[in-house]
């Protein structure tokens, strides 16, 4: 048998020995079988919180009624300052929360909005439309205009995503980030929130079902998104000399040696 070969059949015996342990740290969700059901947890929606920009918008069968309770348009083109010409690009201008949760709405004054989630907002602002009669039917649409999260650590794409819509789940997250790396620890994710004036922590095991009731499976807004390095990836970080004077490289490759070494003396018997 030629030295390829060999060496071929002592790779395959190294690589054997270490799947299962590699796929017990790279697999999600590996206490769920082929067929489980899950109760889903309810999603409570994002919460408005201080400083957060809201694009509100009110519609009526008569227009005119309720342009004054709206924002224009404003147009701009590339490069420039805010104009009001009609060519170039055109943005809502939204509403920003105050540090004290409030926003200043045309006409009504002012509205308390932290705390509350889009669809409790637009209800209290269509209330107030109609109790001041200025509306008869009024419908309030309330969407989030920085609604973004950052993921960083071991993913292949880091960075700051924009997120349409108000519902994003951790993994919705690392699909943007295109998934972790392979030395991303699965087991040791930690989402940091801003909530309160307080930051909340939460780590997060991705290989555990128990992930879907955690606090931290669904997003809001700024959440910060990080994922720990393994230990293979923290030893290059210290580079290649330290692994070479590590014990763990040395029984490795002693193991490694001995076993090509026993099948070299085998077949060399067998002739």
């Amino acid at each position: 048998m030629k030295l390829k070969q060999i060496l071929a059949i002592a790779a395959i015996l190294v690589i054997a020995g270490c799947s299962p342990k590699t796929y017990q740290q790279i697999d999600y969700l590996q206490d769920i079988g082929s067929e489980t059901t899950l109760d889903m947890k309810e999603n409570q929606g994002i919460l408005i919180q201080p400083q957060d920009q809201l694009s509100i918008v009110v519609s009526s069968r008569n227009p005119e009624l309720a342009a004054p309770l709206n924002k224009p348009v404003a147009s701009y083109q590339a490069g420039s300052e805010l104009t009001q010409t009609s060519t170039g690009y055109q943005r809502l201008l939204g509403y920003s929360v105050d540090n004290s949760g409030n926003l200043d709405f045309p006409v009504l004054g002012t509205i308390h909005a932290a705390g509350l989630t889009r669809w409790q907002l637009q209800e209290t602002i269509r209330k107030k439309i109609i109790d001041a009669g200025i509306v008869l039917d009024p419908i309030v649409t309330v969407e989030f205009m920085n609604f973004k999260i950052s993921v960083m650590g071991e993913v292949n794409s880091p960075g700051t995503y924009n997120v349409t819509g108000d519902k994003i789940t951790l993994f919705g997250a690392l699909s943007l980030a295109r998934d972790l790396t392979i030395y991303g620890r699965r087991d040791n994710v930690t989402v940091i929130r801003e909530k309160n004036g307080k930051r909340d922590i939460y780590k997060v095991d991705l290989r555990d079902s128990e992930i879907f009731d955690s606090p931290a499976y669904y997003l809001q807004q700024n959440d910060v998104v990080y994922v720990y390095p393994n230990s293979v990836r923290a030893g290059q970080s210290t580079i290649n000399e330290n692994y070479f004077k590590s014990g763990s490289f040395w029984i490795s490759l002693s193991s490694v040696a001995i076993t090509v070494a026993n099948l070299i003396l085998t077949l060399t018997l067998r002739k």
